[in-house]
């Protein structure tokens, strides 16, 4: 039984209603008005899930992760948008607010780096549709010219949804 997707993402943080308006400020998620002590749950704006985003409390007091410093663990999340000019959009938003840490062409896709309130990495991607895939797509790490990228694909051409690849032949 193969998985699809990511259905949600759960992160403990120091005050979840602080986190809850950074996301909601900052990148258009929803609060729900589910019911559990010391916890609040967003879901994206496109979404038709029940939640995308659970954020627990664990007090002030919590230390930051160490994960990719002296311990694993979770890296970043990684949201898509269907244009650059979201992308773009975004970007903007993270940089007034102090948010941006990064900007990556990695070929197929074009991403943000945010860090929010407790310093959680989050990544915000545009993929490029599968069939503008080139050989100029390959996969690379160089700093992304947001504007170059919307004069070559356009700011309202939509991306593609999951890996932007061409699909993939299955023997039956």
């Amino acid at each position: 039984m193969p998985i699809n997707r990511l259905n949600h993402a759960v992160l403990y943080v120091r005050d979840a209603d602080r986190s809850a308006d950074f996301y909601t400020g900052l990148l258009g998620f929803r609060r729900l008005p589910l019911e559990f002590p010391g916890a609040v749950f967003l879901q994206a704006e496109g979404s038709s899930n029940d939640h995308d985003l659970g954020l627990f409390s664990v007090g002030a007091a919590a230390a930051d992760s160490p994960a990719g410093r002296g311990s694993v663990g979770l890296y970043h999340l990684a949201w898509e948008v269907d244009t650059l000019s979201d992308l773009a959009r975004i970007g903007q938003v993270l940089s007034d607010a102090g948010a941006l840490v990064g900007a990556t062409d990695h070929g197929s896709t074009k991403a943000l780096y945010g860090r929010d309130p407790d310093g959680i990495e989050f990544e915000i991607s545009w993929l490029v549709p599968a069939d503008l895939l080139d050989e100029s797509t390959t996969p690379t790490a160089r700093r992304l010219d947001i504007h170059a990228e919307i004069g070559r694909y356009g700011a309202d051409t939509l991306g593609g949804v999951g890996v932007s690849r061409a699909p993939l032949s299955v023997d039956t």
